[in-house]
């Protein structure tokens, strides 16, 4: 069965300063969500919010798994991974330090998925053979391509229903975004995953996403009911498009 999101009147921010201002969205089951906008505008803080990284000021995240809802906010980190939530973070985050197979095993931490640890990292060479490849190599040693396939198993391997991938494009050459953005997709349909994705490249998260949300200020700006919608929508194509 799969899983999805419900935000609703979301506020956070950092001390004094507001940076998610009244949010809500939903990420249905099945879907791929990309929450579209340039640097600043609360993408982080609400992906930082679902995983309980930071503390809500007010509103709800309600996550549905398995036909039981469960309120997110103010839950700690571990109890939302338990659920079968997962993170790829922006900047990825690794372990320089250890290595590839070491990193891998990590994800795996939640229970459930720790006796399928064996079955978790044969899945994760097969999806990412370059992976295979360097599975005893030091992280910190990888090229950015390579530690974001790393970042994408790591979090495949703590088997998530809901995936969150924050900014998959940041410090890749163009050729790498795409075949990154190509294999959230398939890595989706593979597993049959609900997927938010933030991101400020449109034009590769819309090759991917069923529909999509613009954030500005910490505000939903414009929300698509479709890639089409998002595309034709003039203001879009003029500020985060160059069109």
């Amino acid at each position: 069965m799969a899983s999805s999101l419900a935000i609703d009147g979301l506020e956070a921010g950092y001390g004094t300063v507001r940076v998610l201002n009244g949010l809500s969205l939903t990420v249905g089951a099945g879907e791929t969500v990309a929450l579209l906008g340039t640097n600043g505008n609360g993408k982080s803080t609400l992906m930082k919010c679902i995983m309980g990284l930071a503390v809500p000021m007010a509103g709800s995240i309600r996550a549905e798994i398995d036909g039981v809802t469960h309120e997110l906010a103010g839950a700690r980190t571990e109890d939302i991974v338990s659920l079968g939530i997962a993170l790829v973070p922006e900047g990825r985050r690794l372990f320089p330090r250890l290595s590839v197979e070491e990193n891998l095993t990590l994800g795996a931490y939640r229970p459930a998925a720790r006796a399928g640890l064996r079955r978790g990292l044969e899945y994760c060479f097969e999806a990412f053979p370059r992976l295979a490849e360097r599975r005893r190599q030091l992280a910190g040693s990888m090229s950015g391509g390579e530690q974001q396939m790393l970042a994408l198993g790591r979090a495949l391997m703590s088997e998530p229903r809901i995936l969150l991938v924050d900014e998959p494009s940041v410090g890749l050459a163009p050729l790498l975004v795409k075949r990154t953005i190509e294999k959230i997709r398939e890595l989706k349909e593979s597993r049959n995953l609900t997927v938010l994705m933030a991101e400020q490249n449109f034009v590769q998260a819309l090759s991917i996403a069923d529909r999509g949300y613009v954030i500005v200020h910490g505000e939903i700006a414009f929300t698509g009911n479709s890639a089409a919608e998002l595309n034709d929508n003039e203001l879009i194509r003029k500020f985060y498009m160059g069109l």
